[in-house]
């Protein structure tokens, strides 16, 4: 008699694992943050709500997770390491490619229909808009720090300028284009950025 393999939990609890994060984002966009559930979460994935709170603490857990699996994933289809902005050497070319890849992500429909559902709710749920700041935003915001003291350390960019303040040159306005469809959102507009803005931080 021939024994057949045991089951790999590891692939069963990743393909869970993959069902509860498009779940989650199928839901929220949607139906909006306040009427998404662990409960539809885990029916719309095929699992039990045990499964997800033996993983997740919370609906917004589950959220920021599955937004942080998403952005590592375009990045990978990019060809992009996540979560990384390239040094080459050039601080505009390497600031170009990686708001390119961000204008990408947010023309994306399974990026921006979750995420405008997160960040309208953010704006009301003080908790959730801290969560999404923390564990989102404020890592990727990083990246542009590191990027631009690096900048300050080739001569790049001035001694003084404060690079968390810098960055929000250029990513700020995008921000503001996307959230509040103050104008389209194109790669010309983010080169335009980079270049208006290292304008003002070059070496005098």
């Amino acid at each position: 008699m021939v024994k057949k393999p045991a089951p790999d939990a590891g692939r069963r609890s990743e393909k869970s694992r993959r069902a509860i994060y498009d779940a989650a984002l199928a839901l929220v966009g949607e139906v909006g943050y306040p009427k998404t559930t662990v409960e539809g979460i885990a029916a719309r994935a095929g699992v039990g709500k045990q499964t997800i709170y033996r993983w997740w603490a919370s609906k917004a857990d589950v959220l920021l997770e599955a937004f942080l699996d998403l952005s590592e994933r375009a990045a990978r289809d990019a060809g992009q390491v996540p979560y990384a902005i390239p040094d080459t050497g050039d601080l505009a070319a390497d600031l170009k490619a990686v708001l390119r890849m961000t204008v990408d992500q947010l023309k994306d429909p399974r990026f921006e229909v979750p995420s405008r559902a997160l960040a309208a709710e953010g704006l009301v749920n003080e908790q959730l808009g801290r969560e999404s700041v923390a564990k989102l935003l404020e890592p990727s915001l990083q990246l542009y720090v590191d990027r631009l003291r690096s900048a300050q350390e080739a001569g790049q960019v001035r001694p003084e300028v404060d690079p968390r303040i810098a960055l929000e040159l250029f990513v700020s306005p995008l921000a503001q284009r996307w959230l509040q469809h103050t104008g389209p959102i194109s790669y010309e507009y983010t080169d335009t950025l980079v270049d208006y803005a290292l304008g003002g931080l070059a070496p005098r």
